[in-house]
């Protein structure tokens, strides 16, 4: 029978059972270890040797997924395919690429598998997002992580997509794509960057400035400017993605390391509010005592709260402005016609006084 120690009050001689002793050292053993792990937030796995993709080429095979909500129509899938075809790429639609379940493309083993099975087919050259929307944080616990490492490829996508993006190269080393989705036209702009990014080897590349502004008497550029929120220049892998995505990930065993990093965010349809609650949500977490630099992309269709809300630029000078790091605001990333192509992992210099963003090395082999 187990026995308890009982204290000396008691008037019982204090026996402990062997099995007592076991399962209370184990239990101890299994403590130490979560205190430790990702998932407990407390200490973040070294990131992995970084891993290339191939370049794509005109002819390659491209694979078509809806990891977390799907579009609305069908026809909109067909519009997708030959948007993909109109840049000299062949399509291979995925299993479950038709399925709906509530707000979402099928269920997550489902949307999982699609992503598995692009990865493990050798005759797949890149995988492609239809959109983003909701869910895909969903899959992170199905993907055959292995599989992925040893069958390097692009992966396209952004804003529900900045789970995968990071979620993959946290736990392979792959460098992954924030960049558009197929649900509208490419601008000249996005087609530029996409052909920069993807089908070029190239380092030194600028990415997201703004686009040339035909400017004159009277006429010069409104939408789209650079702002210096904290001065400098700094070094490292590019991290990051859609804000709230990315702080939904901290805790987990997907959140990647931000030691030195440059991270990079961008948002839509958030009142100031919340993204003052995100933003200290990721300080209080302690990401900005760890980056190299900030890069702030589009935070676009944002309502103040009230008449007393502070504007964005404001609301991130109260955060950087005099810290240790630089702070541009303004680059072509996020939910914008307009839209560059950022490769997650990729060594890049952050210079906020030149405000630029250059890749150091190129994405892809």
């Amino acid at each position: 029978m187990q026995q308890f120690p009982t204290g000396a009050a008691g008037g019982c001689e204090k026996r402990v059972d062997r099995r007592w002793l076991l399962k209370g050292a184990l239990g101890v053993s299994l403590l130490s270890l979560a205190v430790a792990s990702p998932a407990s937030g407390h200490a973040a796995a070294k990131p992995l040797p970084i891993l290339k993709p191939k370049r794509l080429a005109v002819g390659d095979t491209v694979g078509l997924v809806a990891p977390g909500s799907n579009v609305t129509e069908d026809e909109d899938i067909r519009f997708a395919v030959d948007l993909i075809e109109s840049l000299g790429f062949r399509v291979r639609e995925g299993d479950n690429l038709y399925r709906r379940h509530y707000y979402l493309a099928g269920r997550a083993g489902e949307r999982a598998a699609d992503l598995n099975k692009m990865f493990k087919d050798p005759s797949i050259d890149a995988v492609f997002c239809i959109r983003g929307g909701n869910g895909s944080a969903q899959t992170l616990p199905d993907l055959d992580y292995a599989a992925i490492r040893s069958n390097p490829k692009i992966l396209l996508g952004y804003s529900d997509i900045t789970s995968l993006l990071n979620g993959i190269h946290h736990k392979t080393g792959l460098v992954t794509f924030h960049g558009p989705v197929f649900r509208d036209n490419f601008t000249r702009y996005t087609l530029g960057e996409f052909q920069k990014i993807l089908m070029e080897l190239r380092a030194g590349a600028v990415v997201g400035a703004p686009p040339v502004f035909d400017s004159g008497r009277g006429r010069v550029e409104r939408s789209n400017r650079l702002t210096t929120i904290n001065p400098g220049r700094a070094e490292g892998r590019l991290i990051g993605g859609n804000l709230s995505l990315l702080g939904s990930l901290v805790g987990t065993p997907y959140f990647p390391d931000m030691e030195g990093a440059i991270l990079f965010i961008e948002d839509v349809s958030e009142p100031v509010y919340r993204i003052d609650r995100m933003l200290t949500h990721l300080r209080l977490a302690g990401v900005f005592s760890k980056i190299s630099a900030l890069a702030i992309g589009k935070f676009t269709s944002i309502k103040p709260f009230d008449e007393n809300s502070p504007g964005l630029e404001e609301l991130f000078r109260s955060y950087f402005s005099g810290g240790h790091i630089p702070v541009l605001r303004g680059l072509m990333i996020g939910h914008v016609d307009d839209q560059t192509v950022i490769p997650v992992g990729i060594r890049s210099r952050l210079d906020a006084d030149a405000k630029t963003l250059t890749l150091l090395e190129s994405p892809v082999t």
